[in-house]
């Protein structure tokens, strides 16, 4: 282990992250371990979506099992290459399709998440928008021709996808707003390209558009914005979506199935080349892939595209297909994540260990007592643990590492609460409950 510095921002990232059970938005560089086969794969993705191709991936685990990290580290290497990332957890107010505003509120959030190189931390479209003017300015004095027609002439292409025309005329009212300085107008700009504006009217009113952003129109305008931040001089835009397991709990069949039809055109849309410079990655549990009740195996079309390789069982694997199942990490991989770990809360100074390598033994065998294989299959809690093992001994110079080491409580990795969940004011429809006997409990 090399003993260059960590960045006191980056430590404390990571360890509040960690010993909270949360992923690290930052720093994951530092802690990242095995994974080497998956991690390729999606390298190979990333650089089909720069040359203008696209891949769409669901990448399976259990709960715990490091979907969520596995999922930032793909889109920290995604910025690194000068791609535009957006992310969003899914929740039961937040998905691909509905009919209550719930759609426009997840490409709300994914917008707000927006994040490039130089932003990574997100809130970033502002920036790319100002990008693209600030290079059309360049066109327009290198070739002496006016603003408008350089802004006009690069976004055309945008006119043969759905709703081009609203967002290349939202593009041309920020201009307006940049060149006469009228700060209200390019700050409505903005609004309606993150989704903020709930009514048609509205929208007319300040930009001169007659669609906004709604439930109906979510997919195709993350399709505009591929293709526009290409226009803005990055090489494609990659969306993350976690926690897809909500749509496997709602209860109503019908607002399942509409979701599920908008994955299979995302699908459609990637496997058969229909987009450009855009990719997907989706988080789930195995449950939300396979359950053939209320999976997405439940859909009949989806089924078949992410059927998984019948030649690739036992030890040989296949990771070209959209399915992306997490590998379980080794013991000796486990370890080194604990010495990673180590490091990281030494600020990189190995002078400054808190605890010896034997405790790191020691803390495995007592998470393997507790947990058997769990403790590195699922290795949220066990880190859990760990990194708080290193704060007590950090601000207790006196304590005992082996002492502690019999009060550690490791609890298998349940994940959330299971429970179906249907918020209020869903308008998917009334009647559209699954069968009446969903549970049954004595």
């Amino acid at each position: 282990m090399t003993d260059a510095r960590i960045r006191p921002r980056d430590r404390d990232a990571i360890l509040q992250s960690l010993s909270a059970g949360v992923v690290p938005r930052r720093g994951q560089q530092h802690i990242q371990v095995g994974r080497a086969p998956e991690v390729t794969a999606l390298l190979t993705d990333l650089e089909r979506i720069t040359d203008g191709g696209s891949a769409v991936r669901f990448v399976i685990g259990e709960y715990g099992a490091g979907k969520s990290f596995f999922l930032q580290l793909v889109r920290a290497i995604a910025l690194e290459k000068n791609l535009v990332t957006m992310h969003a957890d899914l929740t039961p107010d937040r998905r691909l399709h509905a009919t209550g505003g719930q759609a426009r509120t997840l490409y709300a959030e994914l917008t707000r998440n927006l994040a490039t190189r130089t932003s990574p931390e997100g809130g970033a479209l502002g920036a790319v928008v100002e990008r693209f003017i600030t290079s059309a300015l360049q066109q327009a004095k290198t070739e002496e021709r006016p603003v408008e027609a350089i802004i006009e002439a690069r976004l055309s292409s945008l006119s043969e996808l759905v709703g081009g025309y609203d967002f290349a005329a939202v593009i041309g009212a920020y201009w307006r707003g940049h060149d006469t300085g009228d700060a209200a107008l390019t700050a409505a700009a903005v609004r309606w390209l993150r989704g903020e504006y709930t009514t048609k009217t509205e929208a007319r009113a300040d930009l001169g558009v007659r669609a906004i952003v709604d439930d109906a129109n979510v997919y195709d305008h993350l399709k505009l914005l591929a293709r526009f931040v290409t226009h803005a001089g990055y090489s494609g835009l990659v969306i993350v979506l976690d926690e897809m397991v909500n749509l496997y709990k709602l209860a109503s069949t019908t607002a399942r199935r509409s979701n599920y039809e908008q994955i299979l055109r995302i699908v459609n849309d990637c496997l058969q080349g229909g987009v450009e410079h855009v990719g997907f990655l989706m988080g789930g549990t195995p449950e939300f892939l396979t359950d053939t009740r209320r999976g997405l195996y439940s859909y009949e079309a989806l089924e078949s595209r992410l059927a998984e390789n019948a030649f690739a069982d036992g030890n040989l694997r296949d990771l070209s297909g959209p399915v992306l199942r997490l590998a379980a990490l080794t013991p000796e991989e486990l370890y080194v994540l604990l010495t990673k770990l180590r490091h990281v809360q030494a600020g990189g100074d190995s002078s400054a260990y808190l605890v010896p390598d034997e405790a790191l033994e020691g803390f495995m065998r007592h998470c393997a007592g507790r947990l058997g294989e769990a403790y590195f299959r699922t290795p949220r809690t066990t880190i859990k643990a760990f990194v708080q093992l290193l704060a007590v001994m950090d601000q207790n110079a006196d304590a005992d590492w082996r002492v502690l080491l019999g009060q550690v409580q490791v609890e298998a990795d349940a994940g959330p609460d299971p429970l179906l969940v249907e918020p209020a004011g869903d308008l998917d429809g009334p009647g559209n409950d699954d069968e009446e006997l969903t549970s049954f409990q004595l």
